[in-house]
């Protein structure tokens, strides 16, 4: 679905579904093409209610009417693959939030004075809280290779080590970096002998990685860092089955390895027994332990978060430990995970939105056999608490046109509240990792009874506004290079990088996630109270 022309609606595909309308009764008539071809509807073929049309997973509708999901659906998703020019935040920017989540750690960021104009500016709100991180730029001399890195870098961490002593050095490399091939990964464990710090290397370029993807970067280099798990009681689940299904049966056993979540204010500790689980995944620490409470109330103890606060409180890692993401932008540390430390990865939704918390938790308890408490309760609670923003977005329709890889985890939330959601738009999407948020997609599509909607990998963002400009949806999430132009068109937007630095994970937050998405809708009503509402055409 590449050209949607704005005088006719013009659908290429192998099994291309268009609608016919009846004068007499309109009643929508499906017609199926099982060839390769084209059909399209002239200037004179006049609807007179409004009508979608569908191809494949695809909604649209006319200019004279919303869209609505009265006719078939397909079954199943589907996914598509642009590539093309995609706009997306720097990866870079990941220093933002996990120099704070590693109380001890300070990242060097290596790159060009851009690369520290855009730190400065993105960065720029944090300058009084002194923050952690600085940059290494490279001049003239160093892209030419005419200089000693080494020495140069060595000079910096000995100056960094005087400053801040701190834990551990994060290197993040960048698009110059990588151009100029500059060994990071071989400079590090010298220098690192050297100077006494541990020097952890991680490529978060713009040239291969998309925005929240450089945390992805960094966390997979830390799981090299943590230390092996050994255990001293052999785990299986017919031995402990018993046990998990009754409260406060027996103790826990102590396992060498395991590290104690002790600074949480917690539930009653559950006395029950269960393999190993480390959560990845940079979160504020109110909503890792509003996660961490949940699953306790579950019987569930987390024996370490990925980051941990502090270097050396990283959860030890091995055969026999479970391990379960709380992002989906976090394939390659589940990779790693899996592959290089041999954990048993749990493929769960993540934990956004009301709907996403409890199946998360559902998964993590079925995973430990145990038998969930309370949480269609929970659920529904919170669900109740938000009908006065689910009140504003009923029925509203929304474009995903894809940065930070929350893309669909966002959309069946708000699928769940009652959107229509046209299109999802993803730089890069790793099928197997994301298996269980997807399958809860089209759970959800089918339980509100909406269509599937489109998924579009590596979305050509030129395509994608011709997209736009023919549906006319209620709201497009977008990044800040396209958000105001779609505004001087008459599309509401809302930035996508809002999401991410939002905390929207967990029962709880689900209002966060509604206050940003409803703030343009708010404002929209507030000017036509106004008579304002005409200031843009």
């Amino acid at each position: 679905m590449k050209n949607i022309l704005s005088n006719t609606t013009k659908l290429e595909n192998n099994s291309v579904l268009f609608a016919q309308i009846t004068s007499k009764n309109n009643i929508f008539k499906t017609v199926s093409k099982n060839q390769v071809g084209s059909c399209s509807f002239s200037k004179n073929f006049v609807f007179k209610t409004p009508v979608v049309l569908r191809s494949n997973s695809c909604l649209f509708k006319t200019r004279t009417g919303k869209a609505t999901s009265s006719i078939s659906k397909t079954d199943n998703l589907i996914f598509e693959c642009e590539t093309g020019n995609y706009h997306t935040f720097c990866p870079i920017s990941c220093v933002a939030w996990l120099y704070q989540k590693i109380e001890d750690s300070f990242f060097l960021v290596i790159g060009t004075k851009t690369c520290g104009y855009f730190l400065q500016n993105a960065l720029g709100v944090m300058i009084f809280a002194e923050p952690r991180y600085a940059m290494a730029e490279l001049e003239e001399g160093d892209i030419s290779a005419q200089l000693n890195d080494y020495k140069e870098l060595k000079r910096l961490c000995l100056q960094i080590k005087k400053d801040r002593n701190p834990s551990v050095i994060v290197w993040i490399g960048t698009c110059t970096t990588e151009i100029i091939k500059m060994d990071l990964e071989g400079m590090a464990p010298r220098l690192e002998i050297e100077i006494g710090i541990p020097i952890v290397v991680a490529r978060a370029n713009g040239l291969d990685y998309a925005f929240t993807q450089g945390e992805d970067t960094v966390l997979t280099a830390l799981t090299h860092r943590c230390p092996n798990f050994e255990t001293s009681v052999s785990f299986s689940f017919p031995g402990f089955q018993s046990e998990i299904n009754k409260v406060g049966s027996s103790e826990i056993k102590t396992v060498k390895g395991t590290n104690h979540v002790s600074n949480l204010s917690i539930p009653k500790e559950p006395k029950r027994q269960h393999p190993p689980l480390v959560l990845f995944g940079s979160l504020p620490n109110t909503v890792t332990t509003q996660l961490s409470n949940e699953l306790k109330r579950q019987g569930i103890i987390i024996s370490g978060w990925l980051p941990a606060p502090r270097y050396n409180d990283l959860p030890f890692l091995g055969e026999g430990v479970y391990v379960c993401g709380v992002n989906p932008f976090l394939s390659r540390t589940a990779t790693t995970l899996m592959r290089r430390r041999k954990c048993k990865l749990i493929s769960a939704p993540f934990p956004i939105g009301p709907d996403g918390t409890r199946a998360w938790l559902e998964k993590i308890c079925s995973v430990f056999n145990i038998v969930p408490q309370g949480l269609e309760e929970r659920e529904k609670q919170i669900w109740d608490s938000l009908e006065d923003y689910l009140s504003l977005i009923r029925g509203k329709s929304i474009f995903f046109m894809g940065d930070n890889l929350l893309e669909i985890s966002l959309a069946r939330f708000l699928i769940r509240c009652g959107m229509i959601v046209y299109e999802i738009g993803i730089p890069y999407m790793d099928r197997r990792f994301q298996a269980g948020e997807i399958s809860l997609l089209e759970e959800t599509c089918k339980k509100m009874n909406v269509p599937l909607p489109r998924i579009v990998e590596k979305p050509d963002n030129y395509n994608q506004v011709q997209r736009i400009r023919e549906l006319q949806p209620d709201l497009a999430i977008t990044g800040m290079a396209h958000a105001n132009p779609l505004e001087a068109r008459g599309i509401n937007t809302k930035w996508s990088v809002e999401f991410t630095f939002a905390q929207i994970h967990g029962f709880t937050n689900a209002r966060d996630i509604l206050e940003l998405v409803t703030r343009p809708l708010r404002r929209n009503q507030a000017l036509d109270t106004l008579g304002w509402a005409q200031l843009i055409k």
